[in-house]
């Protein structure tokens, strides 16, 4: 069987580690934070090593408080999202602080990562079921020489990944049969008196349901991957208005791009999981009361490691 390899996008955690760092928000019964479950789920669908990707000054702490833990029940390796990794030729814009996104963050895994893997938000719950889903694709039936990169995804329903405290943002897929056909970023969704509404690009209120399927950046990626988001970074930076020091490098555009070109297929395999994270302060207590749902009912143990 192909290994497989998960790899957690965790270069957005603060320095300050504790109270007011959502990534590390003690949120399980014993004190665990959302980060272990998607690596418990990980490990039951049978993934063999976990890549987290961190930046160089948090490094030591974040050994410290989550990764020792993890080291000592899987394979770990750490890659590093630096704002100055830039191809051959380009310098980091002066007064830019804000990271390249998620794209720039997959290619740090580069030397890493040779086998299939899936990418994910290090503060998101995603739910035990697509981590299998995701997993058993990837070992069994990802073609990995294909001319078009085979890529899969994990299709949420909508309404299984709002928030009662807030607006969201969330990449709506149009889907034909299994595959994907685009994912439009729509903001501002909210739910009011059972209707879904969010905005466009442009500003425009869309009306959405609550079937509707969304990307919540969980994918499972083929490692020639890293070529493309290679090849196509210096046109993203080429194509960055002048001034413009917020633009970002985001995975679901690039994948997004190759499908348009025909580059890519992306199978969506539908999940019923219920996606939770801590978008608000609010929801804190509502992800602590969901966990523990769940482990009345069983899917988890009370002390999720040990």
């Amino acid at each position: 069987m192909i290994k497989t390899t998960l790899v957690i996008m965790a270069a957005g955690i603060g320095s300050r580690y504790g109270g007011g760092v959502k990534q590390l928000a003690r949120v399980g019964p014993s004190g665990e934070i959302i980060m272990d479950y998607s690596i418990h789920d990980a490990l039951a669908a049978g993934f063999d090593k976990t890549v987290f990707i961190i930046r160089k000054d948090i490094e030591d702490d974040f050994r410290e408080i989550i990764g020792r833990r993890i080291e000592k029940i899987t394979d770990v390796d750490y890659a590093f999202q630096d704002l100055n990794d830039l191809p051959s030729g380009y310098s980091l814009p002066q007064g830019r602080t804000k990271p390249w996104g998620t794209g720039q963050a997959i290619l740090s895994i580069r030397g890493k990562v040779d086998t299939p893997f899936a990418a994910i938000n290090a503060d998101d719950y995603y739910g035990v079921h697509c981590f299998k889903h995701i997993h058993d694709y990837m070992a069994d039936r990802m073609d990995l020489s294909a001319k078009k990169l085979d890529i899969c995804m994990a299709g949420f329903r909508l309404g299984n990944t709002l928030s009662d405290n807030g607006t969201v943002t969330r990449g709506v897929c149009r889907v034909r049969g299994e595959i994907l056909e685009s994912v439009t970023e729509t903001f501002d969704i909210s739910e009011k008196a059972g209707k879904i509404t969010g905005r466009d690009a442009s500003g425009n209120e869309v009306e959405l349901s609550a079937d509707d399927p969304v990307s919540m950046n969980m994918w499972g990626l083929p490692p020639v991957i890293l070529d493309e988001l290679s090849e196509r970074f210096p046109v993203f930076l080429d194509g960055i208005p002048k001034g413009d020091l917020k633009a970002e490098y985001l995975l679901p555009a690039v994948i997004d791009t190759l499908i348009r070109e025909g580059r890519a297929g992306v199978k969506v395999l539908p999940t019923e999981d219920k996606w939770f994270g801590v978008t608000y302060a609010e929801d804190k207590a509502y992800v602590e009361q969901a966990l523990r749902a769940l482990v009345s009912k069983g899917v988890y143990k009370e002390k999720l490691f040990g």
